[in-house]
């Protein structure tokens, strides 16, 4: 498992985001503070504080250099 910081501040970066991540088989947790949600739910999302970054913790082994191409625009 990874984890990065990542900054959804916009309704169009958690599409896009949403989007992006959905492409990939891969289990994807959104941590803030004692929430932790699924990282491919915009309800989910829009449920936490999108105002500072937020942990994502990626469920990969193999691959992961491919996710954090995708993950760039969004890295903090």
């Amino acid at each position: 498992m990874k984890t990065v910081q990542i900054s959804l501040n916009s309704i169009d970066k958690v599409k896009s985001f949403v989007n992006d991540i959905t492409k990939f088989d891969y289990d994807f947790d959104l941590v803030s503070g004692r929430y932790v949600i699924d990282a491919k739910s915009i309800m989910g999302i829009f449920s936490l504080d999108l105002s500072k970054p937020i942990d994502l913790n990626i469920h990969a082994e193999d691959g992961v250099n491919d996710i954090m191409e995708i993950l760039k625009p969004y890295l903090v």
